[in-house]
């Protein structure tokens, strides 16, 4: 029976998981699963899986975890620590799926105890790649993507040699703008932008598809975890979301995953390596999909882009800087403080600020340090905001 931890049990990517799990529970042992505010269903699923531990990231919610929890044998905790104490747990298979930053610290403490790390969370990767793959180099540790487009990309590379991949391409919905005029963009409201033309996800993902922001975090994930060049790494826009990436050989072939858009294809298959089994999604009639649409992304319509390319060619921590200061300006538009359009602009202010601070951007890559910059781009994406404000 494997051991399991799932981070970020109550978002879209936990759930999904949670629903797998539950399938076949006598393959499982549930360690800890970890939430949010919804603690309801953090509680409910804990109490389901038998979890050791449930955490919830709010200290200031510990006492209706306890309240949601009693009766069971399940072991309320809150706040980081806590999730860190939950990461330290030995468990064979880790879903890391908290959303941003906040992901990297328990991310690296499962990889220390030698977990498999199914990695959803695609900021640590943007942070500190280095940092993130060493650790799991130095414990002995495995890391295996999750997010749709990267899976396809791993999928796609099974018995093939890294130095024979020429380009990798990854897709696009375009998200819910992909089609507005390019004027409307600044009055995009909240509402508009959080809704998904093709996947259900979570909303701050949904807003970043919208403005490629989450496309963008990919491109650099993309050359983190293969270590291709930036040359290498291309983005078509795709509306289907049918085919969700392609890798390029030298020899002109290109091998492309196909299949729904449902992300239990990718979490299933990271969940079960290095075997296949089934999975409940559904069978993809290619005669019922009639025609695949692919576009270049307008550069005008998502600077997010353009900024991915001028991150990796900086280097250093300049992935922590991007990262930071476009959770920041998300946090900002969701609250209604900037337009969206106002997002890309900022992210470009802050990374223009802070790249030439080479004795930080260049310095070690180690958790404090990515902290550090962390902060400071935060810092830097709020003076921004506030200065347009005013």
């Amino acid at each position: 029976m494997r051991k399991i931890s799932i981070f970020g049990a109550t978002g879209s990517i936990g759930q999904n998981t949670i629903d797998l799990i539950r399938r076949a529970p006598g393959d499982y042992d549930t360690v800890a699963l970890t939430g949010g505010g919804n603690i309801a269903r953090l509680a409910a699923d804990a109490i389901e899986l038998r979890a050791d531990v449930a955490v919830t990231a709010f200290p200031n919610r510990l006492d209706d975890l306890r309240a949601a929890l009693a009766g069971s044998d399940v072991e309320a905790a809150a706040g980081p620590e806590a999730l860190l104490e939950a990461a330290a747990r030995p468990a064979d298979w880790v879903m890391s799926a908290i959303i941003g930053a906040a992901g990297l610290a328990p991310g690296l403490k499962a990889l220390e105890q030698g977990a498999t790390l199914a990695l959803a969370n695609k900021e640590s990767l943007v942070c500190a790649g280095q940092l993130l793959l060493n650790t799991a180099r130095q414990h002995n540790a495995r890391i295996l993507p999750v997010d749709s487009e990267h899976s396809a990309v791993f999928q796609g590379m099974v018995g093939e040699k890294i130095d024979e991949v020429e380009r990798i391409i990854i897709t696009a919905s375009g998200g819910a703008f992909r089609d507005w005029p390019l004027e409307d963009l600044p009055k995009a409201s909240l509402a508009q932008a959080s809704s998904h033309p093709n996947w259900d996800m979570g909303q701050r993902i949904t807003i970043d598809s919208a403005s490629m922001f989450n496309k963008a975090l990919e491109v650099i994930e993309t050359r983190e975890f293969f270590g291709v060049s930036p040359s290498q790494i291309e983005v078509l826009v795709h509306p289907e979301s049918l085919v969700h990436a392609l890798v390029g050989f030298r020899d002109g072939a290109l091998m492309a995953h196909v299949g729904a858009p449902d992300m239990r294809h990718a979490i299933g298959y990271a969940l079960h390596w290095p075997e296949r089994r089934d999975l409940p999604v559904a069978r993809l009639d290619l005669a019922l999909a009639g025609q695949l649409n692919f576009r270049a992304p307008e550069q005008a319509r998502y600077p997010a882009l353009r900024l991915a390319w001028q991150v990796m060619e900086r280097g250093g921590m300049m992935g922590a800087v991007f990262n930071a200061a476009k959770e920041r300006a998300l946090d900002h538009f969701i609250a209604g403080q900037c337009r969206f359009t106002d997002m890309a602009d900022t992210v470009a202010a802050v990374l223009e600020h802070m790249e030439a601070q080479s004795s930080l951007i260049d310095a070690a890559m180690t958790l404090d340090n990515v902290s550090q910059v962390d902060h400071l781009a935060r810092k830097g994406a709020d003076d921004v905001l506030k200065q347009r404000a005013g």
